[in-house]
């Protein structure tokens, strides 16, 4: 690798093409970062006591380490964001160059609208392609040359190349008075021109610590140019056509921006049994799971195969592509709900959809149970922070003999606090929560229950939610003699629950209105084509009664909407995993023979059994183990203490009276880097403090 600062423009003159490979991302400044450069030349141009102005660095590879005097095209590895603005940036003076008088045309020496072209832009002399001084990948192509070019632009032009070219024309129109400070400005703009030796050097790792100015790199732009960079052309070229193109139109140049990353996440949890890459480590656990065996046995092509597949059931099911009716109306439902942590296991279902091992119509009832799971459990404030690792880790023990069955004995045999709420629950918790206040599910609970069974659904988004009883304050004298004496306690409790919600165009109209006037006029309840106000349109008055009874209706309808598990308990018996014979009991530790340290063992296992009903207790030959998701606390018994080992890093452990001990990679029987020695039942109060905390890191380990 050589490094040689030089100025940009020279950089330009002397290199005869810039080729941006196909595997790099597409053009992606916006306004902002055009906005910024343009703004530095400005300053810089205006200012004499500034000879120069840095943008970053052009990492480019060549057959030998040799700099632009070569003929040979230059394959940009970092930097064309910066090459394409600043080609945008001299189309743009060229073209209103030309539009000046004669003797105007050049501001600054070598600023003439020939010669931006011939020395920047084109190489005069050549025909083609290699007339271009820069060949952008894809649409983006096609787009600049026919800026540079002077031809009429493709039928589907780059955003990003048309907005930035039009941006520039204004800015530059706008500052007709400071066209010589554009071009002085210009000419200081300095990089560092870096030539990379292909058979010396390696532009991924390069390519990954370049951190120059601009736009991010996204995980997913890292891990294209990971697999495709070290690929020959032939095959670069292939698979990109192949697969990592179509893969990038399926998804759409903002979803690919906003989406892709996540997507990748939830392949990897996919394909590595459920271990969660942190939504920042997505690269670094790629590149882990493409290096192992298997993955490296089948070749770069098995992989980018897959990749692609997985990614098409991901945009079935997140972006609305799903062709199949019933199963694109149930993605829709349960993206309202902003479920992203269920993709992993919908995912698999999808992949075993298409592989045929899933039927649609169990594959259909199976995302129905999984909106119900998440929806049921919202409505009961149940909290979400252990749905991630839920569904990361659903399918690990799925028989997929009896598909359907066994999904819904796997969400029956959940417990504590990854339970799936019975109708019982789920019914009394829908009459009485606070469902106007639960803004992701308040206009989606009305819209599923409006359009229950309707072959031709109600568009919701049309419609606002409407307080039957008012929410304000100060209610009129009608609707406090309706509610009666009680009627500001009955507003307090009932005033945001579903008794009192319903769907309306006329929201404005209906205001604090009398019930008998929102019933009765003629854009009333009684007039309304929504299910939900049918039976307002047959209610005589609007009180606590009526509220209550509205309610139980509704909530008896959501049991049938959000269907529970249907297996019988005889069934949901069959799979309940049988505890095996226990080759370890209490009498095994020779330290827990009675006395005081059996007696201490005693009442800390009732305390952390006391934790939650999830909480195992599991004997091993050294130690004992709590388990939620897995180990939280271990205890080894002593002859006169109990030596606990808290599965968590000494620095996230909260010890104001420092009890605890730094095991970090010191060899230990426990899980986990936090070791505390308890020597007498007083300690107990504060040391549970301590478990307490291990158990709650381990249950609010979120996706993020």
């Amino acid at each position: 690798m050589k490094a040689t600062e030089a100025k940009l423009i020279d950089f330009l003159k002397k290199s005869p093409q810039f080729i941006i490979p196909i595997y790099q991302r597409t053009y992606s400044w916006t306004e902002k970062e055009c906005k910024q450069l343009w703004d530095d030349i400005i300053r810089t141009g205006t200012n004499d006591e500034i000879s120069a102005h840095f943008v970053g660095s052009i990492v480019y590879i060549e057959k030998g380490l040799y700099q632009v005097t070569s003929q040979s095209p230059l394959l940009v590895i970092d930097g064309q964001q910066r090459l394409t603005t600043i080609t945008l940036l001299i189309a743009a003076l060229a073209k209103y160059l030309d539009n000046l008088e004669e003797g105007t045309k050049e501001p600054v020496e070598g600023f003439s609208p020939r010669k931006l072209r011939n020395y920047y832009l084109l190489n005069p002399e050549e025909e083609g392609e290699k007339r271009y001084k820069l060949i952008l990948s894809q649409t983006d192509k096609d787009s600049l040359i026919s800026i540079v070019g002077e031809k009429h632009p493709p039928k589907e032009p780059s955003i990003r190349i048309t907005n930035n070219y039009t941006l520039f024309e204004k800015l530059i129109s706008d500052s007709q008075s400071e066209i010589e400070a554009i071009c002085k400005g210009v000419a200081k703009l300095l990089v560092v021109d870096i030539a990379l030796d292909r058979d010396q050097d390696n532009p991924q790792l390069i390519f990954e610590s370049m951190n120059s100015t601009g736009r991010e790199l996204t995980q997913a732009d890292l891990i294209r140019n990971y697999i495709l960079m070290r690929l020959e052309p032939e095959l670069q070229t292939k698979l990109y056509e192949n697969y990592w193109r179509p893969m990038e139109v399926e998804f759409g140049q903002e979803a690919y921006g906003q989406e892709f990353d996540g997507f990748i996440r939830h392949y990897l949890t996919v394909k590595t049994g459920g271990d969660i890459p942190k939504i920042d480590q997505v690269y670094e656990a790629f590149k882990k799971y493409s290096r192992t065996p298997d993955i490296e046995k089948n070749g770069v092509e098995s992989l980018v195969s897959d990749i692609y597949s997985y990614s098409r059931y991901f945009c079935a099911m997140a972006l609305g592509q799903e062709e199949e009716k019933d199963l694109k109306r149930a993605f829709f439902d349960l993206r309202e709900l902003k479920v992203d942590v269920a993709f992993p296991l919908l995912l698999e279902l999808y992949h075993d959809y298409v592989s045929q091992i899933l039927t649609k119509d169990d594959f259909l009832k199976i995302v129905r149970l999984i909106e119900s799971y998440v929806f049921r459990r919202v409505i009961c404030d149940i909290p979400t922070n252990s749905m991630n690792k839920t569904f990361a880790t659903f399918s690990k023990n799925l028989k997929k003999d009896k598909y359907l069955e066994n999904v819904q004995a796997t969400f029956a045999l959940l417990k504590s606090y990854r339970r799936f709420p019975s109708d019982e629950d789920f019914k009394q918790r829908m009459k009485t929560c606070d469902l106007y206040n639960k803004t992701r599910a308040r206009k989606y609970c009305l819209r599923r229950l409006e359009n229950n069974d309707r072959k031709e659904p109600v568009p919701v988004d049309e419609y606002s939610i409407e307080h039957v009883m008012p929410q304000n304050e100060n209610l009129s004298e009608s609707w406090k003699k309706d509610l009666g004496p009680d009627w500001k306690q009955i507003q307090e409790k009932w005033l945001h629950t579903l008794g009192n919600l319903t769907l309306t165009a006329y929201n404005s109209e209906y205001s604090d209105k009398p019930f008998s006037e929102k019933r009765d006029n003629e854009k009333g309840f009684k007039m309304s084509p929504l299910l939900l106000n049918q039976d307002l349109g047959r209610r005589e008055v609007w009180n606590e009664a009526t509220i209550k009874d509205r309610a139980e209706i509704l909530a008896q309808m959501a049991i049938r909407v959000w269907e529970g598990i249907t297996l019988t308990e005889d069934i949901i018996a069959q799979y309940q995993q049988k505890s095996p014979s226990l080759e370890y009991s209490i009498d095994n530790y020779k330290h827990l023979k009675p006395g005081a340290v059996r007696d201490m063992f005693e009442a800390f296992r009732k305390e952390v059994l006391a934790l939650d009903p999830c909480v195992s207790e599991v004997y091993t030959k050294l130690y004992i183990a709590y388990k939620a998701e897995t180990n939280f606390v271990d205890v080894e018994p002593m002859s006169k203490s109990l030596r606990l080992t808290l599965n968590m890093k000494y620095p996230d452990v909260n010890d104001p009276k420092g009890v605890c001990r730094d095991i970090t990679g010191i060899g230990k029987w426990g899980n986990g880097d936090v070791e505390i020695n308890m020597i007498s039942v007083s300690q107990l109060p504060y040391v549970m403090g301590l478990v307490r905390q291990s158990f709650d890191k381990q249950m609010s380990n979120g996706f993020e």
